[in-house]
């Protein structure tokens, strides 16, 4: 029976792969998984994931909503937050493939928040909260991207409560937060099956991303906790600090979970942007670093994966920290921020083995997560890092910042910016769009 329901399963997986891959790509936010319902027009809402500061409004972590239809009275203003009771280190967030829930993470306290997006759009509510992460999952510890699959979660992990290291694992439940199973990063002592086509399989995780139409799962790697919750002038001071980042990605075979190769991308590559043009089988991600635009494509004669480097973002010597990246819904552009100098650049990726820097524009004192919509025309900023990475004294600025890009004349106009010190918010992380028209 077993082996039946395991071919079962097999073959839905498969048609529902399949599925996907026939439908050209319609989405709002261009990094937000292919499984996803999906806004069309315009958004409503933007929820931004809040990490708490000591002294500034209740301290706590929340989900703030943001009004950003031109047509709403609330234009650009707060409209709702929702605390979640104390410090957690909030970082990303995720909607479920029906789009009704918002999963978000807390780095430090491993609890994760669920929110209802449905019920009212303008105004989420705590659905539930998952506080069983590290003893579900094994040992896991820092849930940071929280991925919608067919009726499924699957959350990466930054670090383990062993020794609060690298080594960490995918983690997957159901819609409703129950426990499905713990997929550990192929090592050097257990590499699962994987090939290993460099010299490191360290164990890291960071992202993930999914390529349905090749059955692919792609990592990435980032540190651990005994870093992310370090001071980050005294993490740069510490040699050994320095040397527990990581230099790998894996590719996994979606369907069963397991890795199938190992690649080397030294200087830590954070975040995944795949390709959504149906013939165009790669992702790109930045190294923190080394400041390398990284591709990850597909050899159409092995089926094996490859990393090259293809682009440098600014001065790699003064370590300007690209952060986060998004990739247009053209596969044309893709927007780099790095937190150092708080800078945004646009590379032209019509070629993406040869990208060509064509815009850049200083967004703050720091900038981090950057949410492209569907249209390419509106570009949205926050600025927080981490709490202990953030800048100090005046470079701690705290905003959301909505932009209008005009591709033709290379043009980026801000529309409006919230600073959420001054609103008694904390500090800015993840973006995710929200709109009336999914539910009615």
């Amino acid at each position: 029976m077993k082996e039946i329901l395991s071919k079962l399963s097999a073959t839905i997986t498969a048609v529902i792969i399949a599925i996907v891959a026939s439908y050209p790509a319609v989405a709002d936010e261009t990094c937000m998984s292919p499984y996803m319902v999906k806004i069309t027009g315009q958004e409503d809402f933007v929820y931004i994931w809040t990490l708490g500061v000591e002294g500034v409004g209740d301290g706590q972590d929340k989900m703030v909503t943001v009004a950003v239809n031109p047509q709403s009275e609330n234009y650009g203003k707060i409209v709702h937050a929702v605390s979640v009771g104390g410090r957690n280190e909030a970082h990303h967030s995720g909607f479920t493939d029906d789009r009704k829930y918002l999963w978000a993470g807390g780095l430090d306290s491993n609890k994760i928040f669920i929110f209802d997006v449905h019920t009212d759009p303008s105004k989420p509510s705590l659905f539930k909260t998952i506080d069983t992460f590290v003893s579900d999952s094994g040992g896991v510890v820092g849930p940071h991207t929280t991925y919608a699959l067919p009726g499924r979660m699957i959350v990466t992990g930054l670090s383990n409560n062993k020794d609060h290291g690298g080594r960490t694992a995918l983690v997957e439940y159901t819609n409703s937060g129950k426990y499905i199973g713990t997929y550990w990063m192929p090592t050097d002592d257990n590499l699962q099956g994987a090939i290993k086509s460099g010299q490191y399989a360290d164990g890291y995780g960071y992202d993930i991303r999914v390529l349905a139409r090749r059955n692919v799962m792609l990592t990435s790697s980032f540190t651990g906790w005994s870093n992310y919750m370090m001071d980050f002038g005294q993490m740069l001071g510490d040699s050994e600090a320095m040397k527990r980042f990581g230099n790998t990605m894996i590719i996994w075979d979606l369907h069963s979970r397991k890795p199938k190769q190992v690649i080397d991308v030294p200087g830590a590559p954070l975040e995944i942007r795949c390709a959504w043009g149906a013939e165009n089988n790669y992702c790109f991600t930045t190294t923190a670093l080394t400041s390398k635009i990284v591709l990850l494509s597909e050899n159409d004669a092995s089926n094996d994966w490859v990393a090259s480097e293809v682009a440098t973002i600014g001065d790699p010597s003064s370590i300007p920290l690209p952060v986060d990246i998004s990739i247009s819904s053209d596969d044309s552009m893709l927007w780099v921020n790095t937190f150092m100098d708080g800078k945004t650049r646009g590379f032209d990726i019509t070629d993406p083995y040869q990208p060509k820097q064509v815009f850049e524009k200083k967004i703050g004192a720091q900038v981090n997560m950057v949410s492209s919509s569907w249209d390419g025309k509106r570009l949205y900023y926050t600025s927080s890092l981490l709490a202990n990475w953030d800048k100090k004294d005046q470079d701690d600025e705290q905003f959301l910042k909505l932009y209008h890009w005009d591709k033709g004349n290379m043009e980026m106009k801000e529309q409006f910016a919230i600073d959420f010190y001054a609103e008694k918010m904390g500090r800015p992380h993840q973006m995710r769009f929200g709109s009336y028209a999914l539910y009615n």
